[in-house]
């Protein structure tokens, strides 16, 4: 058991530091875009590369703050189905959940995007507009990265589940959970 902990702890602490720098990419995209307004509005130009810019941003964000959202337990779920139910039935709704959907989809979505991003990377493709970004591959290398995190993430949420419905449930960066 105390090797479970030590794989939860390990990538749920990757992923933590994944999103938190994520989480900064928000603050230029702020940056990018009021600045992309300023310049469209105020002085009537527009720069396909800022355009992109915040479209590149946005995606990053999204695919690589993914996992700790789900970390954070922040993430979209059915709650009809799991509010008010007991820390053990979560768990096994969480442990039936990563094991047979998520992981089985994060591995797909990896495998099925290992080759559009290899394809990207071997033709060092970039923007096809004028003015565009350079190295389009890097953001869609951010596809299976992000679901190879999110599968991580799956294993650490699986491993949790396992703990608590063994009896050993594992606290929350400070906080612990309720016992079974």
């Amino acid at each position: 058991m105390r090797a479970l902990e030590i794989l939860v702890r390990a990538i749920e602490a990757f992923n933590e530091k994944v999103g938190v720098g994520a989480s900064f990419l928000t603050a230029a995209l702020v940056v990018v875009v009021c600045a992309d307004v300023f310049t469209r509005y105020a002085l009537n130009f527009s720069v396909v590369a800022v355009q992109e810019l915040e479209w590149h941003l946005f995606s990053a964000i999204f695919l690589l703050g993914a996992a700790w959202t789900l970390k954070e337990d922040k993430h979209v779920r059915v709650d009809v189905i799991y509010q008010g139910r007991s820390p053990r039935t979560k768990a096994w709704i969480d442990l039936i959940g990563a094991a047979v959907f998520l992981v089985p989809f994060c591995a797909l979505v990896v495998w099925a995007s290992w080759s559009f991003v290899e394809g990207s990377w071997s033709i060092g493709e970039g923007s096809e507009n004028p003015g565009g970004l350079p190295a389009r591959w890097l953001l869609k290398a951010c596809i299976p990265a992000a679901f190879v995190m999110l599968g991580l993430q799956g294993v650490a949420m699986a491993a949790r589940s396992v703990l608590l419905l063994r009896g050993r449930p594992l606290g929350k960066a400070g906080a612990d959970e309720v016992s079974p």
